[in-house]
């Protein structure tokens, strides 16, 4: 939406407040209207009469009172006064001094001055007719002399005077002379004298000015004199533009047969007249007449566009810059303007437009000339087709073979890179074609010459601007005369360089993502299959050192990246048995290559007869400098099945679960940093006592892990599912495996001991 400057704003709410007067008028009228219905409704059941004998009746009462028609229906149904469509006691006596008088202007002034304004106590009247150049002339007098007339004949139209000023629409009432800072210059004798001004009107247009001096200043005009002045204002432009032809004259014998020719030279012409404020300054522009062949943008008849006003027909004319603005600066400058029609989308109520080309606005008189040209259907199918070679970057083409003219549109130019002026026959067009693809072009021009076929192609151009080479395709066909002789061909080009670049990649998208979704199954297979053989899915109890052991690895599932949960049991020369379970950092085949590390190494350090926490240290060490980023936990343990003691510590990882007598609970002892984490990490070493029956769980996080709670409460319900006699360790651990819930899409592994 288009925001409003403040000038605008003031403007559109002139027109509103404007609409409202003439609402008010409207209803002031309608109101009269119907007090006289009524009365005359009263005197034909009175009477006993018709209702053109009651309407006769009730206008011969009002004359023989001296009182308008509807002062005199409101005194017979008691109703309120109402504004009087009557302008007052000297309208008759006027209209039929008038009727006797020559219709000149000499004629009616002396009429209106002896039958209407000398009963006011008026001395003097002067009528002035608004010629095409925006100067008034006069067209009659009464009471001012023939010299002092004189000197007022033609009045300048720059000339700051108050028939100027009434001639823009303003009226003045000075009921004792101008204003003490106003020094206009006045006509007439009595410079202290009230008198007034008023324009002249005739089908809506101001076409003059009246002015009428009172010898003597008045305490105030009565609003009776007003009334009466104002009806001498519209029966002056009545008589003087009576003699004019045609019901849509113009107001001014100056200008009458204007309207005749607008009619017969344009097709769409809108005639308005400026509307003033007291200052002077315009404010709209008021339709007095439209041409014979008008056409509305918004398809309203000319009946229901003359008489309303330019801002109410068309809102967006009044936008800076706009209709209105330009409107303005025509009358204000006299130099005509054109513009845009775009003025002219939609009507006031927002219908939609027809399409409108272009607009020239022109002076006439006080008020300017508005013209306007519509697009015809062929001038809309070209617009369209413009567009749409712009937009898919066609260009089109002809060739005459008789005479050897080659056209070419603004497009096809575009396309080959060169200014217009000098197209490419289709013989030459080999020459700007890429060698490569010069075949092509001669098969397209074979096809079209020879074969006199429809044909196309598609080569590479180099244009002439910048020699950048772009990709066109190129269609084309014959153009034969009633024989069959081939005459013409007619074709486009289009430029459809960036279609084919798009091809191009993702061609060379497809052979990579192949190529890289192809390495990445490998990786996987390797990964996979270097995951089961270091921690297979499951394993037989082993005898090893006086224990059952069964260990279980559960995937995330078909399809997922494998991880680096690994486990390792063996039973060492000293007798000890090893256990451990670990958890490396990430997914694929890094994990898989770092937890083969991790364990191989454990393995071989386990040789030297240190304890779990030194060889977790160790290996943490190992992980910090002799492998490539290795992060990870793990839980490592020593079980001596002479003494049943089991020495074990953690790095980050979950301690072991003892399960005996039907409970399971968590050892504990310090937890250790991640390995891999800090190479002068230090780990501590824990002992747990065993009895024959115990069972020992050790696990990695995919277990038992879940997203939306929290890692305590996981771990007791794994406590709560252990929590039972251990008879066989594979059945046992079969059923944790089972029952121990994960929704972290991890792996789990699982290693579960029994002591015998």
């Amino acid at each position: 939406m288009t925001a409003l400057r403040s000038d605008d704003f003031a403007r559109l709410s002139a027109l509103i407040a404007r609409q409202r007067r003439e609402l008010d008028d409207w209803q002031a009228q309608a109101a009269a209207r119907s007090v006289i219905d009524l009365a005359r409704g009263m005197l034909m059941a009175q009477l006993g009469c018709s209702p053109a004998e009651a309407e006769a009746q009730l206008a011969r009462l009002a004359d023989e009172a001296g009182t308008t028609a509807a002062d005199l229906a409101a005194q017979i149904t008691g109703q309120l006064p109402v504004p009087a469509s009557d302008y007052g006691d000297g309208a008759r006596s006027l209209a039929a001094a008038a009727a006797r008088a020559a219709p000149d202007g000499p004629g009616i002034a002396a009429a209106m001055l002896d039958e209407a304004l000398a009963p006011t106590g008026a001395s003097a009247v002067a009528i002035w007719l608004t010629e095409p150049d925006g100067s008034l002339a006069l067209a009659g007098e009464a009471g001012f002399g023939v010299r002092e007339a004189g000197r007022w004949r033609h009045i300048h139209p720059d000339m700051d005077v108050l028939p100027q000023r009434a001639a823009r629409g303003t009226e003045i009432w000075w009921p004792d002379g101008p204003p003490e800072d106003d020094p206009v210059p006045l006509i007439g004798r009595w410079p202290r004298g009230a008198r007034a001004a008023l324009p002249l009107r005739d089908s809506g247009m101001a076409v003059g000015a009246m002015v009428v001096c009172w010898p003597d200043a008045l305490a105030e005009i009565p609003a009776r004199i007003r009334q009466q002045v104002t009806a001498m204002a519209h029966f002056a432009a009545q008589a003087l533009g009576a003699g004019l032809p045609g019901e849509n004259r113009p107001a001014t014998g100056y200008g009458s047969w204007i309207y005749g020719l607008i009619d017969d030279l344009l097709e769409s012409a809108l005639v308005s007249y400026a509307e003033r404020d007291a200052a002077g300054l315009v404010t709209d522009f008021r339709v007095a007449h439209v041409s014979a062949g008008f056409r509305d943008p918004a398809g309203r008849q000319a009946a229901e566009v003359t008489g309303r006003s330019l801002l109410e027909l068309y809102p967006r004319a009044a936008l800076a810059g706009g209709l209105f603005d330009r409107a303005a600066a025509v009358l204000a400058t006299g130099e005509p303007q054109s513009l845009s029609g775009e003025v002219l989308t939609a009507d006031g109520r927002g219908v939609a437009a027809a399409p409108v080309l272009s607009m020239r606005v022109a002076a006439f008189f006080d008020g300017v000339v508005i013209t306007w040209r519509r697009a015809d259907e062929g001038e809309r199918a070209a617009a369209l087709l413009q567009q749409a070679q712009r937009l898919g970057q066609i260009g089109g083409w002809e060739e005459n073979l008789l005479t050897g003219e080659v056209h070419w549109t603004d497009e096809t130019f575009s396309l080959f890179g060169q200014d217009p002026g000098t197209p490419i026959p289709v013989a030459r067009l080999h020459t700007r074609v890429a060698p490569d693809d010069v075949a092509a072009v001669e098969a397209f021009r074979a096809a079209l010459l020879r074969d006199v076929r429809q044909a196309a192609a598609a080569f590479r151009i180099i244009r002439a601007d910048d020699e950048s080479m772009r990709q066109i395709r190129a269609f084309a066909e014959p153009v034969t005369d009633h024989s069959g002789a081939l005459i013409a061909i007619r074709g486009a080009y289009q430029d459809v360089s960036s279609y084919y670049h798009a091809q191009v990649a993702f061609a060379a998208a497809r052979e990579l993502l192949a190529d890289t979704e192809e390495r990445a199954a490998e990786e996987h297979r390797l990964a996979l299959r270097l995951q089961q053989a270091i921690t297979p899915q499951s394993s037989e109890p082993v005898d090893a050192g006086g224990l059952e052991v069964a260990a279980r690895y559960r995937p995330a599932g078909p399809g997922h990246l494998v991880s680096g949960d690994w486990y390792d049991t063996v039973l060492l020369p000293s007798g000890e048995v090893l256990l451990v379970v670990g958890d490396v950092a990430g997914h694929g085949i890094d994990a898989v290559t770092g937890m083969v590390a991790l364990r191989n190494c454990l393995r071989g350090l386990a040789i030297t007869g240190a304890g779990p926490a030194a060889l977790l240290g160790w290996l943490n060490s190992a992980a910090c400098h002799l492998t490539d980023g290795i992060v990870g936990t793990a839980v490592c343990g020593l079980y001596d099945p002479v003494a049943r003691v089991l020495r074990w510590a953690q790095a980050g990882h979950f301690p072991p679960v003892l399960v005996r007598a039907g409970g399971a609970s968590q050892l504990t002892a310090e937890p250790g940093l991640l390995l891999g984490a800090d190479p002068d990490a230090s780990y501590t070493e824990a002992c747990t006592s065993l009895q024959a029956g115990d069972a020992l769980l050790l696990f990695t996080d995919g277990l038992i892990e879940r997203r939306n709670e929290p890692i305590d409460e996981s771990l007791e319900g794994l406590l709560r599912i252990a929590g039972q006699p251990v008879r066989d360790i594979g059945s046992y651990a079969d059923h944790l495996v089972g029952l121990a819930s994960s929704d972290t899409d991890d792996d789990a592994c699982l290693v579960a001991v029994r002591i015998r």
